[in-house]
């Protein structure tokens, strides 16, 4: 199985990329949000989801370990194929889609191709308690590399995941802290550091 893949880009379709991979082309699915950062002849890194039919390999490429994860999960939800989760990720960033779970944002949700409003209420629904977990575990190991091959961390993804590392380690369940450091950041701003996200975070929860 094909786990992850180090090439350049060698063409950009409608839905798709080809990574030349030392002179083999493989074509990988990739979301909106991807394809409209890749640039031809771009070294790249992606993580790689394969799926293996009877009539086909299909290779699905993402940008982090937790992009990758969140693919999977959202196809444990009723109604969700490889399609339709990747059409949510090209929508939403992984961290915009966990602070719409823990808020209960099925609206943001929606907004996916090929969501309707129950199928975006039930992905919300089914997986407000994973959201926290997979936000955390993968905003510090990121793929992707930066100039000069340095890992390119989003630092406000950074300091949600700190802030809500933080506060599930006083005592909170993941989906509480999760739901606060939305709130927080939905309040100060995304580029609002994790101590602030903390301060703020603490006080929703009293309420």
């Amino acid at each position: 199985m094909i786990g992850q893949l180090k090439g350049k880009v060698d063409a950009i379709g409608e839905s798709h990329a080809i990574i030349d991979v030392g002179g083999v082309g493989y074509e990988v699915q990739l979301s909106a949000r991807t394809l409209r950062n890749l640039k031809l002849g771009e070294a790249v890194v992606m993580t790689i989801d394969t799926h293996v039919r009877e009539d086909a390999i299909r290779l699905f490429g993402f940008q982090s370990e937790v992009e990758r994860s969140w693919f999977r999960t959202l196809q444990n939800v009723q109604g969700v194929g490889s399609k339709v989760a990747l059409g949510v990720l090209g929508v939403l960033s992984t961290q915009d889609l966990a602070n719409a779970i823990a808020l209960g944002n099925w609206a943001a949700v929606e907004q996916a191709p090929g969501v309707g409003k129950k199928l975006a209420q039930r992905i919300v629904a089914e997986l407000k308690d994973k959201a926290p977990a997979l936000s955390v575990a993968g905003l510090h190991v990121p793929v992707a590399s930066g100039p000069g091959g340095v890992a390119d961390v989003p630092a406000d993804g950074l300091a949600a995941a700190e802030a809500i590392s933080a506060l599930t380690n006083l005592g909170y369940n993941p989906a509480q802290a999760s739901a606060a450091v939305a709130a927080a950041m939905n309040e100060l701003g995304a580029d609002t550091d994790t101590a602030k996200l903390i301060r703020r975070g603490l006080k929703e929860l009293a309420r």
